[in-house]
Order: C-alpha cells, then structure tokens, then sequence
C-alpha cells in the first residue's frame, strides 16, 4: 500500500466518525494535559527555587571561612594565597563587625559588613528592591544596603520596602577592645548613609557598605569569609577539596543546586505519576475505541482482503489510525495544559502586581518537555492501537465479509 493511500484512509475516520473521533483525541488530551500541567508545575517550582540561588557566577565559586582549627585566619595575605592558585580566577573578602543602627530616633542591632562588588557576584547577592553595588561603586561612601530583617527592626512593612529606598541611617560600631578583654569600643561614624538598595537575604541583621568605606573607620585584621571564584567547573571539586584539606571550612552553591535539582526531578517524577494515571484512563478509553472500530470495520476489512490488500496493510492501517489520533491528543493536551499554566502565571502575576508582590511563574513549559509529550502520545498511540491491528490483520477475509 502506497504511503499517499495509508495517510488517506487513517485520516477517513474524522469524515466517517467525526464526533467519536474528535472525543477520543480530546479524551487523550485531558490525560495529557493532566500530564503537562502537573510536571510543569514541578519545572516552574524548580525554576522559582533555583532562580533565588543561582545568579551570575555563583556556581563557580567557593564560600570559604575559617573553622578555627590550626590558628588558620583570614586575612589579607589569605586572599593572595587564594588567588595565586592556578585554577582561581580572583578572591573577594567580606569583613563584618556588629553595630547600632540608627533610623529616625529608633536604634537596633545589625551586623555591618564590609564587601566589594565582586563578592556580591561570587555570592549571589541580589536585591529585592533597589540596586546591588557594581563595579563603578567601589569608591562610593555614601550608600549602603540592608537586609529586610533591618526594616522590620523599624517596623516598615514589606509592602512599603521600596519607598525605604533612598532613606538615611547612622551607624555605631562596636569594636571588640586591644587589651584583650572583654571590652567593646563604640566607634561612631559621624555621617549619614542614603540606602539604595534591600538584599534577599532574609532572616539576617546585614548592612552591607564598600569594604575601603568601611577600612576608614576600623582597622580589619581578619575576614568573616572569602568568595573564591574557580576558572571553570571542572576545577571547582580540585579547588574544594584543597582547602578543605588545608584546613578551612569550604561551600559550594553548585552542590546546592544539585541537591535541589535532584530533589525537584523526585517532585516531578510524583506530579507526572499523578498525571500518568489520567493519561492511562484516556489510553484505555482509545483502546475501547480503536477495539469497537474494529468490529464495526469487519466487512470493510474482509472487502480489502479479498482485493489483494495483505495482512500487513491492514495492520498499518489501524496502526497509523492510532497514532495520528494518539498524536493529536497529545498537541490537544499541551495546547490545554500550556493555555491553563500562561493562564494561571498570569493571574497571579496581576494579583501580585495590584498588592506590590513579586511576579513569579508558577508553572514552566521547557520546550524539549513538550517535544517529548508530543512523541511519547503518538506512542502510547501506537502501543494501543497495536493488539487492534494484529487482531485485524489475522481475521479471515471470508468470515469477515459474511460479519453482521
């Protein structure tokens, strides 16, 4: 039989049964969909999570801070160790001294640190309102960021946060004493600081202001931690693992990443198990389709044989009818799963937008996801239109032509 002929006679069903057909592919489409919708959902929760941690260089780039052990320190002469090493491309520093913030008459306790711009980008540093420090604000004495923890100390409502922008602090360090005692100085930094921007860093006291800013009020023997930025990936585990050995205690976002991801293909591996037992309804109802087809086409099929049609023929004929209408279940599906996910992103991005939150994507369509929905319905398709056909392909012509 001529390709021409087979795609003619597997496409006849939607003149002969239009309205069985089209339920059938609509009935394989709510399965699919089910499908779509719900590892979607998986994809999108993994992109909100992964999109808070991962950001710019940060998978390339190791936490380092100093366990305690072996009088190891970190210090000026530690970030030139660091950055000598062959596979490190550069090493940034954060120091960090507790203080008294003051905002309108209200005092509170923060930490204050000390960082450059390159640390931000080591450490994924972002800002939820305002602006982060870049490159060309390294000589910038004036501004600072806070952390949503400080404005809360001042009871300003997350709502309210980007008007906080703009508004001027004052700090007080306090600087543990030369003597060796207990002793606490209170330096204070006779000048008012304009706040551009407020970090996702949740649940933390933290202003951050440039490190030579705050080198001009306290001398800074030792760092808090240092972001090493490794040249490639496949050094980063070499990098790791040497200063761990050297002493220090190291992280990795990357492994983070990875553990989360594993963690998201386990969610996604439940949600598509849920999703796959609508698709098995549909494939059965298909199944009790295809099935009724056959004894309705009989006479058809004994006709066929007898005019020299072989049992090949006629198997790629209910074989091809399944998949096409597996295949076109499987685009009703994505179009439906698709539609409702936008759908939903959209709403709660209005939503999120009218009461001064934060637009998200709840539900994600990768396309290669999507590609692999349509292949897999043209399979499980095939898959049930497969014991239909051979059952066609067998029945003897004369007894199929005397079925009533």
């Amino acid at each position: 039989m001529r390709v021409q002929d087979l795609a003619q006679l597997s496409t006849r069903m939607f003149k002969t049964n239009p309205l069985r057909t089209w339920l059938t592919i609509l009935g394989m489409g709510v399965g699919t969909g089910a499908v779509v919708v719900l590892v979607g959902l998986g994809f999108g929760l993994q992109q909100i999570i992964l999109e808070q941690i991962v950001f710019g260089e940060t998978l390339l780039s190791l936490g380092v801070s100093s366990t305690g052990a072996q009088g190891l320190r970190l210090t000026s002469e530690t970030v030139l160790e660091f950055e000598n090493k062959e596979a490190v491309l550069d090493a940034a520093p954060l120091a960090r001294f507790p203080a008294l913030v003051t905002y309108k008459g209200l005092t509170g306790n923060v930490f204050v640190q000390g960082v450059e711009p390159p640390y931000l980008r080591y450490a994924g540093v972002t800002a939820i309102a305002g602006e982060v420090f870049t490159d060309e604000d390294l000589g910038d004495t004036n501004s600072i960021m806070l952390s949503p923890a400080v404005l809360k100390l001042f009871g300003i409502p997350d709502e309210e946060m980007n008007s906080f922008i703009g508004e001027k602090v004052t700090f007080r360090l306090l600087v543990p004493a030369d003597d060796g005692t207990d002793d606490v100085n209170e330096i204070l930094i006779d000048k008012e600081y304009v706040v551009r921007g407020i970090t996702k860093d949740e649940g933390v006291l933290n202003a951050m202001m440039m490190l030579p800013e705050l080198r001009n009020y306290v001398g800074i023997e030792e760092y808090e931690r240092i972001q090493v930025r490794v040249n490639n990936n496949e050094n980063l585990p070499i990098i790791e693992e040497e200063l761990i050995e050297e002493g220090y205690r190291v992280t990795a976002l990357s492994k983070t990443v990875e553990q989360a991801s594993k963690i998201f293909q386990g969610i996604q591996i439940v949600l598509a198990t849920f999703g796959g037992i609508a698709l098995i309804v549909s494939a059965i109802g298909m199944f009790n389709t295809m099935t009724v087809t056959l004894l309705e086409r009989t006479k058809e099929i004994g006709i066929m044989r007898t005019i020299g049609a072989s049992p090949n023929d006629v198997k790629y004929l209910f074989v091809s009818e399944s998949i096409v209408v597996g295949f076109l279940g499987g685009l009703s599906g994505i179009l439906m799963g698709v539609t409702l996910g936008i759908t939903v992103n959209l709403f709660l991005n209005f939503v999120a937008g009218q009461f001064g939150g934060q637009a998200v994507n709840l539900f994600s369509f990768p396309l290669d996801f999507l590609s692999f929905i349509a292949l897999f319905s043209a399979a499980v398709g095939y898959l049930t239109g497969i014991f239909p056909a051979r059952r066609a392909s067998t029945l003897n012509p004369l007894d199929a032509i005397r079925y009533e």
